[in-house]
């Protein structure tokens, strides 16, 4: 599930311009460029940048990705000792609602199922399509696959907020 709403996030991309406009010219047309990559378009950095390969985007609509599990992972050596297993929650947040000038919160999950366990050395393959979308709040559903095989869908919900932080602290 996090894999879907961690996708959200570019598929939500409507007029934004991307940080790497002289690699790639950006318009509201569908992209699929094997020079796209995921931090061009996701607010999030490593530790938490999981998508390794952002397939195709269509603002507004959907996007495509992928995230090649090395076993390599922290959590891994603690999910399960001897049998390392992705958390699903990390599968349901992938899908992420990233917006120009805005920073998607994960709202809540709706109907998450999970099929399959995925293991060190999978490629997860993650689909996302939008929903309802409003200023504040939207809706989506994701997919996630290993070799065909469904791995996890979920529909889930995200609020966006201000991408620039307000402590809240006056300055003095």
């Amino acid at each position: 599930m996090t894999a879907q709403l961690y996708l959200w996030g570019v598929a939500q991309l409507g007029d934004h311009q991307p940080s790497n406009v002289a690699r790639l010219p950006y318009s509201s047309v569908p992209v699929t460029s094997p020079v796209v990559r995921a931090d061009d378009y996701l607010p999030h950095r490593d530790p938490f940048l999981f998508v390794t390969d952002l397939r195709s985007v269509e603002p507004g609509q959907s996007a495509t990705g992928a995230w090649k599990l090395t076993g390599e992972e922290a959590f891994f050596a603690g999910h399960f000792p001897g049998r390392p297993t992705l958390p699903g929650v990390l599968m349901a947040v992938l899908a992420d609602p990233a917006r120009a000038g805005k920073l998607p919160l994960f709202g809540g999950i709706e109907r998450a199922r999970f099929r399959r366990q995925v293991v060190p050395g999978d490629l997860l393959e993650l689909e996302v399509t939008l929903g309802r979308m409003s200023a504040r709040a939207g809706k989506g559903s994701g997919r996630a696959t290993v070799d065909g095989q469904l791995a996890c869908e979920v529909d889930l919900l995200f609020v966006l907020v201000d991408a620039s932080p307000d402590t809240g602290q006056s300055e003095g």
